[in-house]
């Protein structure tokens, strides 16, 4: 990492160090006082967005359904494919309990980064101890994309939306295999907001 001077934060971002069991003993090693934002979202739909990204790549990939079960007729899921894997919050949090305090971690609902970026930025402008800079009049809702954009960019008088891989639509997937996920992440989930003391809402 860069040196940082006083009055300066460095930050870096990289999705899989949540899920990567040595990333918490290493960064840990780096620096104790380093502050963790993870954005999660609702394990279910995240499964089925990273199915899509995966389907856009390689379309001749199996279908979600035969990929989610280890054996369709009695529901069990296979654990051990990473998009089912991923969403299994409570136990990646498990291992980085081990080197950092709660405190020093941020949970950021990915749905309310939608519904409300700038309440959401609010809590990360808050964790960081940074003035709220950050609010309602800079974003703007884009109805194609289905997501929030920054009116202007930093350096730039043109708006900023997210690229071209967010916001791709989902293949439809059959409600019993939606449902049968609900009931598999339920228990991972009710344990991740007791964790956290936050109630993330994916299972009303």
């Amino acid at each position: 990492m860069p040196r940082t001077l006083d009055g300066q934060i460095t930050m870096e971002k990289t999705p899989s160090y949540f899920v990567t069991r040595e990333a918490p003993a290493r960064i840990s090693a780096m620096s104790k006082d380093t502050k963790l934002i993870v954005v999660v979202r609702d394990p279910v739909t995240r499964a089925i967005s990273d199915y899509t990204q995966t389907l856009s790549k390689r379309p001749d990939i199996p279908t979600f359904e035969s990929l989610t079960f280890k054996n369709r007729s009695t529901g069990l899921i296979d654990t051990s494919w990473s998009a089912i894997q991923i969403g299994i919050y409570a136990k990646h949090l498990e291992h980085w309990l081990r080197h950092f305090p709660i405190g020093q971690m941020l949970f950021v609902s990915g749905e309310r980064l939608i519904s409300d970026p700038a309440g959401e930025l609010g809590r990360v402008q808050d964790f960081l101890g940074l003035k709220r800079i950050i609010t309602d009049k800079h974003f703007y809702f884009n109805k194609t994309k289905g997501f929030p954009c920054l009116k202007k960019a930093e350096g730039s008088s043109k708006p900023h939306c997210l690229g071209k891989t967010k916001g791709r639509t989902h293949p439809e997937i059959a409600q019993e295999v939606v449902q049968r996920l609900r009931e598999f992440y339920r228990p991972f989930n009710l344990k991740f907001y007791q964790m956290t003391g936050h109630d993330f809402g994916w299972d009303g």
